[in-house]
């Protein structure tokens, strides 16, 4: 099987949906050996920022001397990047050859009322794969939507995080913050050391998760331990943390990824008190040279291009307040598209107060919302164009050499706009897990 051949066998499965349940992927992984026995490392569930916080403690990670395998979804312009080994993503051929793995040598076998695995389940399946082969010190997994039934959560790596808790997926999650940060805590298991920046009413429950399942130690970055953030404009942000006393700063910009790296320092602190050797100079270290694409990401040119993944109120509302400092005194024009899915109103109003004009779109995605209906809960002053290569030919007219871009909202949006400003994506067919 070649990469274009693994794609088209992950496109096969598209039209399964979402199956949440962990019966297919435990019937997976028995077939294959049970790959997921004695892994250790970080299981990162939250409705925003865990994808920032696996990147940042691989990172510190690699900086120790540490063997890594990172985890994380979507991708952003290729299937590979969700596969990371020591900060690289596997090569395409490799990536097929776990695909062919997985559905050759496990999928055929499951039993026939368990029903064929969806394609999440398949690339979970792979990476848990990669991660037996490359026999990492560390694997960080981004968990996905929610946790207590994400196939992810077949793993117990030993330490769980809980990142922090929103309303988004309303569908699968409804829209209670309580319910929300019990499938999010349902991650933790009998042993684990849990790490969260939930506070108030989620913070609650998290603790209440821990003490159920037998975790041996909760720490609330932000309650039982304090930090301080500040932010650096377009050079990111730095981070004071008590007990003992930490520096350190990070390129990603805006003020909530120094949440974030604070939850992320605190996680490193717990693993290397477990055993996996990452010192305080290689959390300073790793903190300095983490990259993070399509999260906050400034692209230099005339028109500057700012873009960002911004999938719920919440993200939106943060993106604004970050951007704003770094869009002042220039013409700034918004792209953005979502999922239809999502809370739609409450996303484009957090737009608002940021740009001087906004053109909707879609990305290449049959859960995509219609450009125009999100122009319409705009007003009849925004733009709409079909695809996101014409919106952001659009904006930059827009714009003006001097102005800024920002495209935001989905990350389907972000990596085609990417693409579309010569990122070079090598991902080809795009598949919705």
């Amino acid at each position: 099987m070649d990469y274009a051949a693994a794609l088209a066998a992950l496109h096969a499965l598209e039209g399964l949906g979402m199956k949440l349940g962990l019966e297919r992927i435990e019937a997976l992984l028995a077939a294959l050996g049970d790959p997921h026995r004695d892994l250790r490392g970080a299981l990162v569930a939250g409705t925003n920022g865990k994808g920032s916080v696996c990147a940042i403690v691989e990172s510190m990670g690699r900086a120790a001397g540490r063997r890594t395998v990172l985890l994380t979804k979507p991708h952003l312009l290729s299937w590979c990047e969700r596969i990371a080994v020591d900060g690289e993503p596997v090569a395409e051929q490799r990536f097929a050859d776990l695909i062919a793995e997985v559905l050759e040598g496990a999928a055929a076998r499951l039993h026939g009322g368990l029903g064929s695995p969806t394609a999440f389940e398949v690339v979970t399946a792979a990476g848990i794969l990669a991660a037996r082969d490359a026999r990492p010190d560390l694997l960080i997994c981004e968990v996905g939507l929610g946790g207590r039934l994400d196939s992810t959560n077949i793993l117990d790596l030993g330490v769980a995080v809980v990142t922090g808790i929103a309303v988004d997926h309303r569908d699968q999650l409804g829209d209670d913050i309580a319910g929300i940060a019990a499938e999010k805590a349902a991650i933790i298991k009998a042993g684990n050391d849990v790490v969260t920046g939930a506070d108030g009413v989620a913070l609650a429950v998290v603790r209440a998760a821990a003490d159920r399942a037998g975790a041996s130690s909760l720490a609330a970055v932000g309650t039982d331990l304090p930090w301080r953030g500040f932010e650096r404009g377009r050079d990111g942000v730095m981070v004071e943390i008590d007990d003992p006393p930490l520096r350190l700063a990070t390129p990603l910009i805006g003020a909530f990824q120094a949440h974030n790296l604070a939850v992320a320092a605190h996680v490193a602190r717990v693993l290397d008190r477990r055993g996996v050797a990452i010192p305080d100079d290689s959390l300073v270290r790793g903190a300095a040279t983490v990259r993070w694409p399509g999260r906050m990401q400034w692209v230099d040119g005339s028109p500057a291009l700012l873009v960002d993944g911004c999938h719920n109120p919440e993200a939106a509302a943060a993106m604004v307040a970050a951007a704003a400092p770094l869009c002042s005194g220039h013409r700034t024009v918004i792209v953005f598209g979502a999922m239809a899915d999502k809370d739609l109103g409450a996303m484009v109003a957090a737009l608002r107060p940021l740009g001087d004009a906004v053109i909707f779109t879609a990305p290449s995605s049959s859960r995509a919302a219609n450009p125009a209906t999100l122009a319409a809960l705009w007003g009849s002053d925004a733009d709409t164009a079909a695809d996101v290569a014409s919106a952001l030919a659009l904006a930059r007219r827009s714009a003006g050499p001097d102005g800024v871009v920002v495209a935001c909202g989905s990350l389907y949006v972000v990596g085609e706009t990417l693409e579309a400003a010569g990122a070079g994506a090598r991902g080809g067919l795009r598949i919705e897990v």
